[in-house]
């Protein structure tokens, strides 16, 4: 549909695993805006198994909320005529698990890696990614296809016109295992072919007869560059052709809406993507969830996405205490605990993943595994979105097959725009000034750079939106969805506690005029409303960096928020005392700048 048609009431729908949430937009005195959310178990499972009793339900509470009449029946009424009905309904879906594939690649540090950011980027959980050079037999690569059971398998490798003989050696495992889908009987599992065109009739004789067998433009034509987006389409298109197919209630589901159905995370990419693009930004999202956090970036016009499938905060929260190490959890914990009472509080968390902190002392001690999940999450992400390896460099096959590292990272936190951070942890902290805090320890960015919260999860529907109406998208986008939390000055350097770090010259819309010097080691938080600006210059002492350069003088319009201005002199790297009383002393100390927590 045009966005020129007068598109004026939308209904949106996101059915996760556990809920389904709707959502009603309208277009309200020459903009867009959200009217009002409503949510409903999903019903996938027994006793309903039909998707679609769960999105009725979402649907009538938004009629009841709102008043506006959407359903006549089980029929969304089409168009709206003012009174009744909507002009568009569309939908996000991660029930059933998600989209779980796995992908092969000739060299795992390239074909494999792409086919990696491939899937990633159209929104599936990667299972495994097998490669000629994994170290693994044959026999060992085709019981783990059966073992895991993915939804989809892409297939790359190999330069067009090079050489067929590894990628054929792939086709061949595939095809020996005989994989199946997890989800409906006598269905061929999809299989997407996105490597070396010379070798599609091999990879046909292969896997055609016994597998959905779909060809599409190599992800590596050439070792300097990447086309991802064939492959990513197609993803998609076999996500809804085959694998939701199957889920109760989803062919009925899919005639319903006005565009096709997209993954949850593929939609929270769109719309991360859409809003770099239209407003010509870096920007990181993340997603922070019971099993998975998600880390999206656009970094020189490159969208990433990864997922850190072992990383939660219920039903993966020991993961994170394993992967962290108890160390670092307590480091963040701002009072003394025995190691045993942090691993029991842990495990009751994993084992009753539906509660919430009852004590401000349970509260603090989940924001600090947050802040674990958030730090191990963006370090996966950064060592995954990199340059493309090979790029501007001479060497034989055995190079490609010996180097084990892509190129350098693309996330660079010095150009960093804004920081959006949604989930439960971050979008129902009881204060604003929590989830900056979390954003801030979990991420470290440097120099000036916006924070943001979804405000109530409506990502996944405004990502599907983007899709087709782009103007809606993000003017619920900037207006509803995002709580804007301020803005963060983080200069980059090191110095002794107390040794002089910046100098701030700036006066407030209210006509307070600061000209401070703030020194290393420190928090500080100015008031600025939401949608004020401040002018502000800033003066780094030597070996301290703004944003301009070392020592160099930054002058900047920053933008407030329910937080403010944050300035944070404590350095990057960030280091935290190990004397247990300083840095107590120091947690304590930086959570009072933020009036984040209430004093006894």
């Amino acid at each position: 549909m045009s966005e020129n048609a007068k598109v004026r009431a939308i209904v949106a729908t996101d059915c996760g695993s556990t809920t389904t949430k709707a959502i009603l937009i309208k277009l309200v005195d020459g903009e867009y805006r959200l009217i009002v959310r409503g949510e409903a178990p999903t019903t996938v499972e027994a006793p309903f198994e039909d998707v679609t009793r769960g999105v009725l339900n979402a649907i009538r509470e938004v009629e009841e909320l709102s008043g506006h009449e959407v359903l006549d029946g089980e029929k969304i009424i089409h168009p709206n005529d003012g009174e009744r009905g909507v002009d568009l309904y569309l939908s996000t879906s991660s029930a059933g698990g998600g989209l779980q594939m796995m992908v092969a690649g000739v060299v795992m540090s390239m074909t494999a890696e792409s086919a990696e950011r491939a899937a990633l980027g159209a929104g599936a959980i990667v299972m495994d990614a097998l490669a000629s050079n994994d170290g693994r037999l044959a026999h060992e690569k085709i019981e783990r296809i059966r073992h895991l059971r993915p939804d989809m398998i892409l297939l790359s490798g190999g330069i067009d016109g090079g050489t067929i003989t590894h990628v054929v050696e792939l086709g061949q495992v595939i095809s020996a295992a005989d994989p199946k889908p997890r989800l409906g009987i006598g269905y061929n599992l999809p299989i997407i072919y996105a490597g070396n065109t010379d070798a599609r009739g091999e990879v046909e004789n292969l896997l055609g007869d016994k597998t959905a067998l779909e060809m599409v433009d190599n992800l590596r034509p050439v070792l300097e560059r990447e086309n991802l987006g064939p492959a990513r389409d197609k993803i998609h298109d076999l996500f809804m052709e085959h694998v939701m197919a199957q889920a109760p209630g989803y062919n009925k589901l899919m005639g319903w809406t006005d565009a096709p159905i997209m993954p949850t995370p593929g939609a929270v990419g769109s719309i991360i993507e859409t809003i770099a693009k239209r407003q010509d930004i870096e920007v990181v999202g993340v997603d922070i969830g019971g099993a998975t956090t998600d880390v999206f970036s656009v970094f020189q016009d490159t969208f990433n996405r990864t997922v850190s499938a072992n990383l939660g905060m219920s039903y993966s929260v020991s993961n994170v205490l394993a992967e962290a190490g108890i160390e670092n959890v307590m480091r963040w914990v701002p009072f003394e605990l025995p190691e045993l009472g942090v691993r029991n509080r842990i495990k009751n968390k994993m084992i009753r993943p539906t509660t919430v902190p009852q004590a401000l002392d349970d509260l603090k001690l989940e924001q600090a595994i947050a802040r674990e999940a958030l730090r191990l999450a963006f370090e996966q992400h950064k060592s995954f979105a990199v340059g493309l390896k090979g790029v501007q460099q001479e060497r034989t096959i055995s190079d490609a097959f010996s180097q084990s590292a892509s190129g350098e990272t693309l996330v660079n936190m010095m150009d960093l725009d804004l920081l959006v951070g949604s989930g439960g942890v971050l979008s129902h902290a009881p204060r604003r000034q929590q989830a900056a805090m979390m954003l801030v320890d979990g991420f470290l960015p440097e120099g000036i750079t916006r924070l943001a919260v979804d405000s109530i999860f409506m990502m996944p529907q405004l990502g599907v939106l983007a899709e087709v109406h782009e103007k809606a998208a993000t003017e619920v986008f900037e207006k509803d969805c995002l709580i804007h939390l301020g803005t963060l000055v983080a200069p980059v350097g090191t110095a002794q506690e107390g040794k002089p770090c910046i100098k701030l010259e700036a006066t407030f819309p209210d006509g307070t005029a600061i000209d401070e010097d703030i020194p290393f080691g420190e928090m500080k938080v100015y008031p600025l409303g939401v949608g004020e600006t401040v002018g502000i210059k800033i003066t780094p002492a030597r070996g301290f960096d703004a944003g301009a350069g070392q020592g160099k003088v930054l002058e900047a319009t920053l933008g407030g928020g329910v937080v403010g201005v944050v300035v944070d002199t404590r350095g990057r790297p960030f280091v935290l005392p190990t004397d247990e009383q300083q840095r107590v002393a120091k947690l304590d100390k930086w959570a009072k700048a933020f009036d984040a927590y209430p004093v006894a």
